[in-house]
């Protein structure tokens, strides 16, 4: 009775003992196994063994993260001191290097976030952060994948999401682009003062050469004026005839 008991105490230990050498992974997760403190490799998806007591395992997630970079207090190239905050996008491609080569990859590729955020923006131009926002998000994201590339990790995206600037450099901003659109104002108006006396010396040189187009245009001005209801008519006089008034004048004289 006694071997039977131990019999079935035996076989109950083995069917414990492979329940938990089986793990079950999914389609996104992977394991990295080490038999007595060695690295063995990556396992899954899917059913896995693992060996108790002898090996031991980390289960990891190459689903892509979403990282929010904390906002940062940057001082850029001009002196102009601005709040910053930037999200990045990364995923472990080498689940075996992430975890055998730094403690802890997420918090790590977060704190090389903000560094290299911090150090890129420092090193440009109020005008270009918030104009050149492409070229910014390039150079981050390199800076970023090449120092995190080590430890398997890929990042593929880095985007800077908000400026925050003082009220007092919101003010002259204002100030600038309200100059700015009075300048151009200004440029538009004197272009077209300076095309309307091209036309009108264009028109003094045509009529100077036909002396038929003034008496045209005195007649077309009459009709315009006919058409009004007013009390007073002005009839335009041709300079010629004051001319030959002149020189009557002159003569008489």
């Amino acid at each position: 009775m006694n071997i039977l008991f131990s019999a079935w105490g035996i076989l109950a230990v083995l069917v414990l003992f492979l329940l938990s050498a089986i793990k079950i992974l999914n389609e996104y997760e992977r394991a990295v196994v080490f038999r007595l403190g060695r690295l063995v490799g990556e396992r899954g998806p899917g059913l896995i063994i693992i060996i108790p007591i002898i090996e031991s395992w980390q289960k990891v997630d190459t689903r892509t993260v979403t990282l929010d970079i904390p906002p940062q207090e940057i001082i850029t190239k001009d002196n102009v001191t601005v709040r910053v905050n930037a999200v990045a996008y990364f995923r472990v491609v080498n689940p075996n290097d992430a975890i055998t080569k730094v403690l802890n990859y997420g918090y790590a590729t977060s704190q090389i976030a903000q560094t290299t955020l911090r150090s890129v923006l420092g090193q440009a131009e109020l005008d270009d952060l918030l104009t050149n926002r492409e070229e910014i998000n390039r150079r981050l994201q390199n800076i970023i994948d090449s120092q995190t590339d080590p430890w398997g990790v890929k990042v593929s995206v880095v985007e800077v999401k908000d400026v925050e600037l003082p009220e007092a450099m919101k003010r002259a901003m204002a100030k600038q682009a309200e100059a700015e659109r009075e300048r151009r104002a200004k440029i538009i108006h004197a272009d077209g003062e300076f095309q309307a006396a091209e036309r009108l010396t264009q028109a003094a040189e045509t009529i100077a050469r036909t002396p038929t187009a003034i008496q045209l245009r005195f007649l077309q001005t009459l009709s315009e004026i006919s058409t009004e209801k007013t009390s007073t008519i002005v009839f335009p006089i041709p300079i010629e005839v004051l001319k030959a008034f002149t020189k009557a004048e002159e003569k008489s004289g």
